[in-house]
């Protein structure tokens, strides 16, 4: 995975677990790291869904984003 992934994986995660933030904003990013679409995506949207600082609304959509990239890759 190119250092540019990598980077733009690491700051939309920030972002996701980011308190402060609107809700809007961190499930923008949930979605955006879907897109991503690689194995390091999905196991950073299993850590959100994992998160119990988040909201429910928040934790499904990202448990329901990783479900998108595992059909996506069979």
């Amino acid at each position: 995975m190119s250092e540019q992934i990598t980077n733009e994986l690491k700051k939309l995660t920030a972002i996701a677990n980011d308190l402060e933030l609107s809700g809007e904003l961190r499930g923008q990013s949930i979605k955006a790291i879907s897109n991503i679409g690689t194995h390091e995506a999905l196991l950073a949207l299993l850590d959100l869904a994992a998160n119990e600082k988040l909201s429910p609304d928040e934790r499904d959509l990202a448990l329901k984003q990783a479900r998108g990239i595992i059909k996506s890759s069979r």
